[in-house]
């Protein structure tokens, strides 16, 4: 997975959690509206919003454990390629002050 791909991920659960918010506190300022069509909304927006917050709590867990093993595989690399890191990162610093110098 890439970093933007991770980026769009964490992107769009906060976006989706900002969603899910929004939704509650609607829901919450409409809870005195009365009627049988306005309660029987309220009852299927709360069902869809708590199978929205369990996909999401799924979305971040995976993201996460993603995160992990990039993390682990990552530290793999450094442990087992010492001197190969090294200049791996010295080319990398490199390559940022060259770009950011021009």
């Amino acid at each position: 997975m890439t970093v933007t791909n991770d980026v769009s991920k964490e992107k769009l659960i906060s976006d989706f959690k900002m969603v899910v918010a929004d939704a509650e506190e609607l829901l919450r300022a409409t809870a005195s509206q009365a009627g049988d069509k306005a309660s029987d909304l309220r009852v299927k927006i709360q069902s869809h919003l708590a199978d929205a917050k369990l996909r999401l709590a799924d979305a971040e867990a995976a993201l996460v454990d993603k995160a992990k093993l990039v993390g682990r595989a990552t530290d793999d690399y450094v442990h087992d390629n010492p001197w190969r890191s090294v200049g791996i990162a010295a080319g990398v610093g490199q390559w940022v002050i060259f770009t950011s110098t021009n």
